[in-house]
């Protein structure tokens, strides 16, 4: 009886291996057959569901003008819980008053997951916030007549960058299987503002949150700054034990990626052979963004229920740790 149990499992094994080495065949010659522009332009149609979209040239994703987060806006717990999701960054939050309310640019450099990337987010309150009162506001997404020129480059540290640069609220880009400690990254920002009186009130928002004056040149009305330590850091025990716990994974899991979809080379190449073979892993890609784990498969973004009970943690966290 144990003889011909241990068969059936033996041949259970043999047929699932033949199996699955001729569906990664049917797979690879399907991807291969496809002409470049065809593959580009698959890999933007499927992103676009999560908010993004796919630069073939680059290899990269950067967000959509309509992604579903635009609703969701910004607050400090988004950050503070990242960690635990698996997203490892550098943030540097800008914050300043100007036409009646306190916006806020903030700027983020590191790990999400599987993807090492950067971005740029426009958000502002409806009044004026006191400092005090900076972690436990809900910062709205920007009008569309509100968004701003915005580029950047992302430096890596093989001295390899890539360039981004859009009018936009929500400036990124992520490169898939890339992997990086945040702080051996930098990137180079540039923003246009509409008039010297933002300007001004930004470039004070930024010395005023410790970039130095030396890292700050401004042209006309464009100001440039490097961002390359964060002089804001949550530095409780709680993101140091998820910081360490996720980088571990996320070199894992980046390694696993490179190795599974080594049949290629091109990123649009590895994201369709991932589509295909194994479309759960897929959607978990590109689920990478601090809000995303509150968005399910079918729904492009969570529910108000669900934003309110954020919002209402967040307010309580803060006082807390006032």
């Amino acid at each position: 009886m144990m003889y011909y149990f241990l068969f059936l499992l033996l041949l259970v094994a043999v047929l699932s291996s033949v199996f699955i080495y001729h569906r990664k065949k049917r797979i690879i010659c399907k991807i291969t057959e496809m002409k470049q522009t065809e593959k580009c332009a698959f890999a933007n149609e499927l992103v676009s569901t999560f908010g993004y979209q796919y630069h073939c040239c680059p290899g990269i994703f950067s967000s959509s003008l309509n992604a579903w987060q635009k609703n969701l806006g910004y607050t400090f717990l988004y950050d503070y819980m990242a960690p635990r999701f698996q997203m490892v960054f550098d943030s540097l939050p800008v914050y300043f008053n100007y036409n009646n309310k306190t916006w806020l640019i903030q700027f983020w450099k590191g790990q999400y997951g599987i993807n090492c990337g950067a971005e740029i987010g426009i958000y502002h309150a409806d009044h004026i916030v006191k400092p005090e009162e900076y972690k436990t506001t809900l910062f709205t997404e920007i009008t569309e007549q509100e968004m701003l020129p915005l580029s950047f480059r992302l430096f890596y540290p093989d001295n390899t960058c890539v360039e981004m640069s859009q009018t936009h609220w929500w400036l990124t880009s992520f490169d898939v299987g890339h992997f990086a400690d945040p702080k051996k990254l930098a990137t180079d920002n540039s923003i246009i503002f509409p008039n010297s009186d933002m300007q001004h009130a930004f470039v004070n928002g930024l010395l005023n949150a410790g970039v130095s004056a030396n890292d700050i040149s401004i042209h006309g009305l464009r100001v440039y700054f490097y961002f390359e330590k964060s002089p804001f850091e949550i530095n409780t025990l709680y993101t140091r034990f998820w910081s360490k716990i996720s980088q571990w994974s996320n070199r894992q899991f980046c390694k696993l990626y490179l190795s599974f979809t080594k049949p290629f080379e091109a990123t649009e190449d590895r994201i369709l052979y991932i589509y295909y073979f194994l479309p759960f892993l897929f959607r978990k890609i590109f689920r990478f963004h601090r809000f995303d784990k509150h968005c399910h498969t079918k729904k492009r973004c969570m529910t108000t229920k669900k934003a309110q009970h954020i919002f209402s943690v967040s307010n309580k966290y803060s006082s807390r740790q006032s």
